[in-house]
């Protein structure tokens, strides 16, 4: 199957599975491995369905998906805490994975929680650094709801850190992004903070 890039998604080539079997194919002759034994043999097809899933964000628009928003009058903190996700560092294309707590202030539109956990996830499926991962989400919501405010936190276990490397399991990556006034006022990014972190 060939998919081709969404409007707003990174420019890229569509994907190409056979391309991608036939890389992985000589990717495993090339560490010493034999292609062609039993165990390995659906391996490269395998390996390729699942880039086209984890990367499946490079083909889909996530500003479209938060586009499908309300009127309403609410203008108090909109908080959407603990979103699982799983993205690609670019750096090694090892996996990092964690939580992201996602919050705004509307300013006459609002949009349906599960659109923020799914645009969470299509920007996590591509080649990412979380740093940049957290930048997107913030200026995506800020950019399409016209959010007063937008405060994005990400926690994330890296395995390129953490299974190579200098290997340290257990260490989390933190970062924030803050727009509009919960970058301006201390107050709402105080409360946001603490409510992102408030016990069930």
């Amino acid at each position: 199957m060939t998919l081709s890039p969404a409007r707003g998604a990174p420019a890229a080539r569509a994907f190409d599975a056979p391309a991608v079997t036939d890389i992985l194919r000589n990717l495993l002759q090339a560490v010493g491995e034999d292609p062609a034994r039993e165990g390995l043999l659906d391996t490269p097809g395998r390996m390729a369905r699942m880039y086209q899933e984890l990367l499946e964000g490079l083909f889909i628009d996530a500003e479209e998906v938060l586009a499908v928003s309300f009127e309403e009058s609410h203008d108090e903190m909109v908080i959407l805490r603990e979103i699982p996700f799983y993205s690609m560092c670019e750096h090694h294309l090892l996996p990092f994975h964690g939580q992201a707590h996602v919050g705004y202030l509307p300013a006459g539109r609002i949009v349906g929680l599960s659109k923020l956990a799914r645009a969470v996830e299509i920007f996590a499926k591509r080649p990412q650094v979380q740093e940049r991962l957290t930048t997107q989400i913030a200026e995506s919501i800020e950019r399409v709801l016209g959010a007063r405010g937008v405060g994005v936190v990400i926690e994330a276990e890296h395995l390129c850190m953490t299974a190579r490397g200098i290997r340290k399991p257990g260490s989390h990556m933190v970062t924030s992004a803050m727009r509009g006034v919960f970058r301006s006022d201390p107050e709402s990014r105080a409360e946001f903070l603490q409510l992102i972190r408030a016990q069930s």
